[in-house]
Formats: C-alpha cells, sequence, structure tokens
C-alpha cells in the first residue's frame, strides 16, 4: 500500500485525528476542520501550538506518518498470518 499521506489521513479524519492528538496534545480540536483541508497549515498551527519551528513541525510530522505507516504494515501482516 505504501507510505501514509496526507491524503490518507484526511479520508478517515476522525480517526486520524484522534492518533495526531495523541502525539501532538496542544492541538486546539476548534481548529482542525478547517486545518484538514491543507498540510501546510496544519504544520504552521503544530508549530505554533507545540513550540516548534515550522521546520521542526514538517520534521515531526513526517515522522507521524513514518510511524503510520509502519503500524499499518504491521496490523497488515498480522491479519494476513490469522
Amino acid at each position: 500500500m505504501g507510505i501514509i499521506d496526507w491524503t490518507d489521513l484526511t479520508q478517515n479524519w476522525a480517526s486520524a485525528f484522534s492518533r495526531i492528538k495523541t502525539r501532538f496534545p496542544n492541538l486546539d480540536d476548534g481548529s482542525m476542520p478547517f486545518l484538514k483541508q491543507d498540510r501546510d497549515r496544519f504544520e504552521a498551527h503544530l508549530a505554533e501550538t507545540h513550540q516548534l519551528s515550522l521546520e521542526e513541525a514538517r520534521e515531526e510530522f513526517r515522522d507521524f506518518l513514518y510511524i503510520e505507516t509502519l503500524t499499518r504494515e504491521a496490523q497488515q501482516e498480522t491479519a494476513t498470518a490469522d
């Protein structure tokens, strides 16, 4: 299936946002419906709410997407092993 990207997350935003919020607890819930439309705005909000530079926020979010990808792959492997 490949690496999870922004489009994958926004297709099931409610589920994705709960995982994002676990990783980035200072995100403002009220802003999320607007921010999910634009990854750049989301990353800027992430930087602002977590005292990060924009580049740090982008790197942290890329790391989050990578972990999401690994989690999905592990779940798929477990499902095919059953």
